[in-house]
Parts: C-alpha cells; structure tokens; sequence
C-alpha cells in the first residue's frame, strides 16, 4: 500500500469529525420498528422486546425469538441460545445482522425452526442499545468504553438476564468482535456456570497479522487515536459526503474500494446481491472510538491485553502497572465445548492469527474442541453467505446438539 499523504489524512479525519458531529443530532430508528416488526413479524415469527441493564448503567436492547413459525406454541423449555454481532467498522452491525436474507438463510430464524428460543442482542451505542443509567450519548463519558467493558460487564449481564428468564444454560453464537468479548470473559471465569457451550465464528483473539487494507490504514496511522485527541467520542461513519470522501482516500491509498466489503473483510465467495444491498440498507451504527482504538492496538501488537491509556500515569491508575496486563486465552476452562470456524480468504480474521489462538488452546479437551475450515470464505459468508445455512449452520446446530 503506498504511503498516504499528510493532507489525505487530514481530510479523512475532518470526515470522520464532521460524521460523528452529526451522528450525534441524527434521527435514530426506532429498535422495535426496524427489528422487531420490520424484520422479524413480517416473516411471521413471534418476537419481543427486552431490557438489560449492566453493571456500569447501559441499558441494552434485546430482541427474542422464543419460537419458530411452526412450533407448538404450547411448548416450554426450548434451549436458549444468545447470538452476539460483531463489528464492522462501526458500521450497520447489530442484531439486524442474523435476521438478513429469508427464514432458511438467516441464522436468527434457522435456530428458532429447530426449536432454540432465540436471543439476540444489541452492543451498547447502536439504535436499540442507546440507553443508560445516568448518562445519554450526548455526554463524551458514555463512550468511554472499550471491548474490555464488553467481555467484564456487557456480556456477564445478557448471560444472567437470559439464564433468569428462562433458567436453563445458554448455547452461544459469537460473531468477530462477539467471539472477543466471550473468549475473554470465559478467560477469566465469567459466564463458564451458565454455558452449554459455544460456536465462535471468525474467532478472534489476536489481530497482528490481520491484511484488510481499511482496517490496517486506520491501525497504522493512528486515526482513531487522532479522533480521540480531538474530542470525538462516538465514531460511526455515514451519508453520501462519507462515501464519496471515502473513494477520495482510497484512491489516493491505492485500495480498491469497489466492494466494500472484499476491502474491509476479504473476498467474500458467497454472499447474493440482495443480501448485500439489504445489509447496506440498516441504518449505520455507532461504536466509541476508544473501542476502536483499543482494537488498533492489536493490530499494531499483535497482542491480547487490556486498553493501553498510551501513558504511565493512567496505566499505573488503572491496573496498577505501567503496562496493561494481558488476557489470558489459556485460562479458559478445558472442558468448555468450543467450535471455532474460520475461512481462508478472510482478510479480518486471518488464518495465522487462528493458529496462534489455537496455540493458546492445545491443551483444550480434545472432543471439547471442533474446528471448521472454509477455504472460499471470507469474514462475511459465514453470517450472510447463501450456503452458510448447509455448510456452517447445519454443523454448528449438530455440535449444540452434541454439547
């Protein structure tokens, strides 16, 4: 990649502010409208509204599916089963990203036909995850989060809430940034008592290898870091300025940005156009621009270990050394059931960085330890893919039923 000017960045950190700036006065949809009613009841699935409040005052949206369209209604004790989005710079993911494509594609609809009453929840700052406690998303201090709170309070409270509501353990799905959240928590203890067992797709642990191109010029320039320094707290990118400002820095980055996700994600082999547009469709989501920082950090490092404040003093404040302690993968107990599947041209979660988690992991149990391989697939097949529901899906429900 050829090196990108100072003015290039200049212009691509204005866009940024400006797009943060507005984000904070936009018009957000409704979270009942647009999941609930719009993409859920209209394929003719019951679906409800929750509320989750963590530890540190957010206040999550949570969607339910507690049966598929042909069940008996009358039935009780289905398996519950939490599916966790992930991240794509800090773009249109939410809990919308399981319900794309129709009933036999869509995971969300797939594990409620096969009898799982089906969670899906909302990562605080996106449209249905935008309440708190004492603070709004006006207040910079609502975004003072990092994926660190995610694995300590945001996933241990969606865990409890669903453990209480229903009283049985949980089966989950993570996504990218959801298989984070979880391998730390499960790393230091939290979630293990209320856990069948877990399917991890894109598993990521370690990103110092990672080669998408957008995600790597953000890294190694330090935007994020450069958005924080300037008081931008929320980052999210959208409007049509974005996108033509965006094809300005790709072109003077030399990235070929028509695919924007083979871009960001890696060659995707399988997703339909109509997915895609779809997709493109939500309403972008917000994330804080710390989580993205903190994100850079690994792909700088190559390293699992907690926010790096980038000073002594803030360090020492915070963990008691002048370096963030590190997480580790190891501790994760052996006898948790794992799936972990991954593809060989995603560009996010890269096959190198896969075999240093799998390191982490050889001493797991080994019938406690299912991997799954796609060579054609990219970081998005495996969610939106037209054969994901055969290839991944099919798998993945017969290892819940086994564990």
């Amino acid at each position: 990649m050829a090196n990108i000017s100072s003015t290039t960045v200049f212009i691509v950190i204005l866009l940024l502010c400006v797009s943060a700036a507005v984000a904070a006065t936009a018009k957000l949809r409704s979270p009942a409208a647009n999941i609930c009613k719009s993409l859920v009841e209209t394929q003719g699935y019951i679906c409800q509204e929750h509320k989750v409040t963590t530890k540190d005052g957010y206040v999550l949206g949570v969607q339910r599916i507690p049966m598929g369209r042909s069940a008996n209604k009358t039935a009780n004790n289905k398996p519950p089963v939490l599916l966790q989005h992930g991240l794509l710079l800090s773009n249109y993911q939410d809990a919308a990203t399981w319900l794309l494509g129709s009933p036999d594609e869509a995971l969300g609809f797939i594990l409620a036909d096969h009898g799982f009453d089906v969670w899906l929840s909302n990562t605080r700052g996106t449209a249905s995850s935008r309440g708190h406690a004492w603070l709004n998303p006006q207040d910079p201090e609502y975004w003072e989060w990092s994926w660190d709170e995610l694995a300590e309070y945001e996933l241990p409270a969606l865990f409890e809430y669903v453990y209480h509501q229903t009283g049985q353990k949980l089966y989950y799905v993570g996504h990218s940034l959801g298989t984070l959240n979880a391998f730390v928590a499960l790393s230091k203890g939290k979630l293990v008592n209320m856990l069948r067992s877990a399917a991890m797709l894109t598993p990521v642990a370690y990103l110092g290898q990672m080669t998408s191109p957008a995600f790597r010029s953000i890294a190694e320039l330090f935007l994020s870091e450069k958005l924080y320094s300037l008081g931008v707290r929320e980052f999210i990118l959208k409007g049509q300025d974005v996108a033509k400002l965006l094809q300005f820095v790709c072109l003077k980055a030399e990235i070929n940005c028509s695919d924007t996700f083979t871009v960001i994600t890696g060659p995707n082999c399988c997703i339909k156009k109509s997915t895609v547009d779809s997709f493109l469709g939500i309403e972008p989501q917000s994330t804080a621009t710390k989580n993205v920082i903190h994100l850079s950090q690994m792909i700088r490092r190559g390293t699992l270990t907690k926010y790096d404040y980038g000073n002594v003093y803030e360090n020492v404040k915070s963990y008691g050394q002048i370096t963030p302690p590190a997480y580790n993968v190891k501790s994760i107990p052996k006898d948790v059931p794992l799936l972990l599947s991954y593809g060989g041209k995603d560009t996010l979660t890269v096959v190198n960085d896969v075999k240093i988690l799998l390191e982490d992991l050889r001493d797991h149990k080994a019938d406690k330890l299912v991997l799954q391989y796609r060579d054609d697939y990219a970081h998005f097949d495996f969610i939106v893919g037209y054969n994901a529901n055969k290839l991944v899906y099919d798998p993945l429900i017969a290892f819940f039923m086994l564990h």
